[in-house]
């Protein structure tokens, strides 16, 4: 009796948690942060890969991260590779698209710890108050991976990253 009400328990949190994972096969996170500067110097710090490091969130979060920039930096094929965490995360961005002091689009490619292929589409944008950057991040998965962010509650965690990130680049660009 005692198993099968446990089974029961275990088929609905599985049950549940698919149910709840549908809704993360396709996640978007758009974050903005407005910065001093000119819009030269904030789209720079963009689109040059060499100057990703002072903004880096994943950097932030561990400093003994390696990474090395590969192919002609601040164009189209620009690639940003890392290894970090002891050999846990491995992948690379790659710079897919640019319109000069508008755009930057990337895609990376994450093989570890996790495989997974999301883009950031960063825009520019004069105000009174400074240069917006919005970043437009997009991540698609299966349903297994999605009922796995669901579980460990990643979305949030990619929100709270997501603008570190931004604000690393406001601190950068306004030192």
């Amino acid at each position: 009796m005692i198993f099968g009400i446990m089974g029961l328990a275990i088929v609905a949190f599985i049950g549940f948690g698919l149910y709840k994972a549908s809704d993360l096969k396709s996640i978007q996170i758009v974050k903005t942060v407005t910065i001093k500067g000119s819009k030269q110097e904030v789209f720079d710090m963009v689109k040059y890969l060499k100057n990703f490091p002072k903004w880096s969130p994943f950097l932030a979060q561990d400093p003994s991260q390696k990474y090395e920039v590969k192919g002609t930096d601040g164009t189209v094929g620009a690639q940003y590779h890392w290894d970090g965490n002891k050999g846990k995360d491995l992948g690379y961005q790659e710079i897919v698209k640019i319109d000069d002091q508008k755009y930057v689009g990337m895609v990376c490619d994450i093989q570890k710890p996790f495989v997974a292929k999301p883009s950031f589409d960063y825009y520019f944008t004069d105000t009174g108050n400074g240069i917006e950057v919005k970043q437009d991040f997009k991540v698609e998965s299966g349903l297994i991976d999605a009922f796995f962010l669901w579980l460990f509650g990643a979305k949030k965690e990619m929100e709270k990253t997501n603008q570190q990130g931004l604000d690393l680049l406001k601190k950068a660009v306004e030192i």
